[in-house]
């Protein structure tokens, strides 16, 4: 059911000087829409978003707006202030509130229901936060706005994968409309129920989520060439009229040969428009280098920690674990869980405290590193490829000019000799996957490769991962990613726990619902009992407890608790239901503070239920009970 309109543009032009970005553009957001913004890069989509917050003017055309509509945008670039703290950016731009007052409690509503899921530290300055953190407070911030247009740029960039399925829920719950941009296939498809594609000037508009997009654009594009072909049969006929046709004839005729040339001029113009948007990056498939020993790494009893604000954080804990030739490994986790550790360790960049690690002697390794260490900014990107200052660069044992093997990944052969630091986020990760897959050795080593790469170079990718025959370890947020690239999962949870699964990311979901399933897991005062392995996890054998009879008022009390927690957990869902009326706090200020401040209290009970609930479990069970 489409909502309230909120936004309307029709007949835009825009440019850039001579250059026409939008002509004829048309479209409308309404209350509840969720649209993923998808094309090529270059292709206008931060124009767009510019042209809906009204930063960029129509040059023609119409731009409505209703009366009251507030309009928020996430941005993938945050330029933190000196001084400020995350609190302080967050709710800047919304009323300050006094202590007791009505603002404080909708402030702390807030807080519970957008900031602790992203895990911010409030109090920390946002000049001292790292890339991820910031692109957290800025998502905090856009939400806790609250606007009736929000607009996403790459949301989920350096999100952990338990917070990108908590945003999933959150977003499709918003009752505002929601404009997204991102890579990331799987959080598109789960958010979204329209689709607005950019494709050589045009948007066009999917009426269904992205999950349709594919056979929806599969479609359109084959029947643009069935006409492309008419269109040319068509001119075959009209040329062949004009070869055959007398001098007289053609005399009179001059109108119809002059449209004819015409004809054909836009055909060869529409047909190159075609070509290029579907041009896709052609790779020669990677064949890796043989090696003998079928063990690649080795981790034998490692111990790994390091200090975080004066305190010990622990990323391996006597951790056992072998890499076999031709595995394909994923490694998810949250943001300081040991992933990147692992991968220094295994390389060697990084010695472990205890233990030993063993990488086969005889392999070479490629390492994309997320942060792109190894692009000097001021270097050009032909002596990038080639430091040797020569033409040529070998790719896989063929030798290949350079401006060719760039145009191979979608640059223009006259950027070569431009500098690093004038490209894109995605055009430098592109850069260096042109670098280390032209000699990717019998390890191949990805840590966060999708980040800032458009869909079509995702693609690719992945088919050029799909045919690489060496050793494959990747480090990636991106789920879709995960399933089409990798056959076993390793899940750093924190702590040095460490569960391995086999199969793709959505293998690794179901068993670790099951795992769950089979232990309880406490959500408040201690955790969960979880194993410390490898790839094959086995419950570590807990200590035999002492027998403890269980008293009749004890017994009662556990045999209640249950009842108490789900009768709880309904009336956190209906309290939560009523808070997600926009209208409420107008219609009725009151109800809304007691109805917030009665959700977290149901909270905290619920907490201390469940608490006491595993509490109680555990004397049963050392009871023998």
């Amino acid at each position: 059911m489409v909502g309230t309109l909120l936004l309307s543009v029709a007949e835009a032009e825009v440019g850039y000087g001579d250059k026409i970005l939008f002509r004829d553009l048309s479209f409308n957001i309404h209350e509840g829409s969720k649209v993923c913004l998808v094309g090529k890069n270059g292709a206008g989509k931060t124009t767009l978003m510019n042209i809906i917050t009204g930063e960029r003017e129509l040059d023609e055309g119409r731009r409505w707006v209703l009366q009251g509509t507030t309009i928020g945008y996430l941005q993938q670039d945050i330029t933190p202030r000196p001084g400020q703290t995350v609190f302080d950016y967050i709710f800047e731009e919304l009323a300050p509130a006094g202590e007791g007052d009505d603002g404080h409690i909708d402030q702390t509503y807030k807080i519970e229901r957008v900031v602790q899921p992203l895990d911010l530290d409030l109090t920390a300055r946002m000049d001292r936060l790292s890339g991820g953190q910031l692109r957290r407070a800025a998502l905090a911030r856009a939400l806790v706005e609250g606007p009736d247009i929000l607009l996403l740029d790459e949301p989920t960039n350096h999100l952990d994968l338990d917070v990108i399925e908590w945003l999933e829920n959150y977003l499709k719950g918003y009752r505002g409309a929601v404009v997204c941009v991102s890579h990331d296939k799987a959080f598109l498809a789960n958010i979204s129920n329209e689709v607005f594609w950019l494709d050589r000037g045009r948007l066009r508009v999917c009426p269904r989520g992205f999950a349709h997009f594919e056979d929806w654009s599969i479609q359109l594009l084959e029947q643009e060439e069935r006409e492309l072909h008419n269109r040319q049969k068509i001119l075959d006929q009209e040329v062949e009229w004009a070869s055959r046709g007398v001098k007289a004839r053609r005399k009179r005729n001059v109108r119809r040969v002059d449209l004819m040339k015409q004809e054909r001029d836009k055909l060869r113009t529409d047909k190159n428009a075609l070509q290029r948007m579907m041009a896709r990056i052609e790779f020669t498939p990677l064949d890796a280098a043989p090696i003998a020993s079928r063990s690649v790494a080795e981790f034998h009893k490692v111990c790994k920690s390091y200090n975080e604000d004066g305190r010990e954080k622990l990323i391996l804990d006597k951790f056992n674990f072998r890499v076999l030739r031709g595995d394909r490994i994923g490694i998810v986790g949250k943001n300081g869980s040991g992933k990147t550790s692992f991968l220094r360790l295994m390389t060697g960049e990084m010695p472990p405290d205890a233990g030993r690690v063993k990488l086969a002697k005889e392999i070479d390794f490629a390492y994309f590193d997320q942060k792109r260490k190894d692009l000097k900014p001021d270097q050009s990107l032909w002596r990038t490829l080639c430091p040797d200052g020569s033409d040529y660069i070998e790719v896989m044992g063929k030798t290949r000019h350079v401006c060719g093997y760039l145009k191979d990944f979608l640059f223009d052969p006259r950027m070569a000799t431009q500098p690093v630091a004038t490209l894109s986020g995605g055009q430098k990760n592109r850069l260096l996957l042109a670098k280390i897959l032209a000699k990717p050795g019998g390890l191949l080593i990805l840590d966060e490769p999708t980040n800032d790469l458009d869909m079509d170079t995702l693609d690719m990718l992945e088919d050029i991962l799909a045919q690489y025959t060496g050793t494959l370890i990747v480090v990636s947020h991106d789920r879709d990613f995960l399933d089409q690239t990798v056959t076993k999962i390793l899940a750093f949870e924190g702590d040095g726990v460490i569960e391995g699964s086999i199969g793709g990311y959505n293998d690794y979901l179901a068993a670790r619902k099951e795992r769950l399933a089979a232990v309880p897991e406490k959500t408040a005062g201690g955790t969960s009992p979880k194993t410390k392995s490898g790839a094959a996890p086995q419950p570590a054998a807990a200590p035999t407890p002492k027998a403890v009879p269980l008293s009749y008022k004890l017994q009662y009390e556990l045999e209640n608790l249950p009842g108490k927690i789900d009768a709880l957990g309904r009336e956190i869902r209906d309290l939560e239901d009523q808070l997600e009326d926009a209208t409420l706090y107008e219609r009725d200020a009151s109800l809304f503070h007691r109805l917030s401040q009665r959700l977290t209290t149901a909270h905290n009970e619920r907490d201390r239920a469940e608490t006491r609930w595993l509490e109680l479990e555990d004397l049963r069970t050392a009871a023998g009970g």
